[in-house]
């Protein structure tokens, strides 16, 4: 693992895109859309999308369902092009179809306290030998919030095609760069339940 330092090798904002993944069926929420979900007077999409339009205008939604909903947040709404709801690759492979950036951030809906800095320090961190960088919150990686090249699509593309799913699995495949993202641990916390979402809504009060 390898903290950001600048080098003479940069990414720059332009080359990015980003898709939010608002695939997953949510069996822990009873199957309800989480990135329609309401925590603190908005969908939980919403959070994740003001924060990465900061430094993106190339943003696409992967959803399954809810297209409308999600097409009223103002940006392209991508279903997965594989089928059997393979989780967050099939949703970064369907970003990679669909948007021209050299590189895409992955991130998923139901983490709406994402910051922005934190996408910022991955694309810093990217060099010359690197086609995938992964956040690492000081214990260990948190593999949904990523930027990896699209240059990757066609291995993507076999990788899933062959029955694989497993994002840790296809990464180690690649020229991956752990990054020190230790100092935004929040961006990790995540709402899978509805005593998560409940307890959320408190603490957002109590901040008020």
């Amino acid at each position: 693992m390898r903290n950001c330092l600048a080098t003479q090798w940069q990414v720059s904002m332009a080359d990015v895109g980003v898709v939010i993944l608002a695939g997953g069926l949510a069996r822990r929420m009873q199957g309800q859309d989480k990135g329609l979900i309401v925590l603190g007077a908005k969908p939980m999409v919403q959070w994740t999308l003001e924060v990465v339009q900061q430094f993106s205008a190339d943003i696409v939604i992967n959803a399954n369902r809810n297209h409308g909903a999600y097409q009223a947040h103002g940006v392209p709404v991508i279903n997965d092009l594989h089928d059997g709801h393979l989780g967050p690759l099939a949703g970064l492979y369907a970003a990679m179809q669909t948007l021209h950036n050299d590189y895409i951030f992955m991130c998923p809906c139901d983490s709406p306290f994402v910051q922005a800095a934190l996408p910022v320090k991955l694309i810093d961190a990217l060099d010359d030998n690197a086609e995938i960088a992964v956040a690492h919150d000081g214990e260990r990686l948190q593999p949904v919030f990523s930027v990896v090249s699209r240059s990757l699509s066609k291995s993507l593309d076999e990788f899933l095609r062959s029955g694989e799913r497993k994002i840790d699995k296809w990464y180690g495949m690649h020229k991956m760069l752990a990054v020190d993202c230790s100092d935004y641990t929040a961006s990790f916390r995540n709402i899978n339940t509805e005593e998560e979402r409940l307890a959320a809504e408190l603490e957002m009060t109590d901040d008020d």
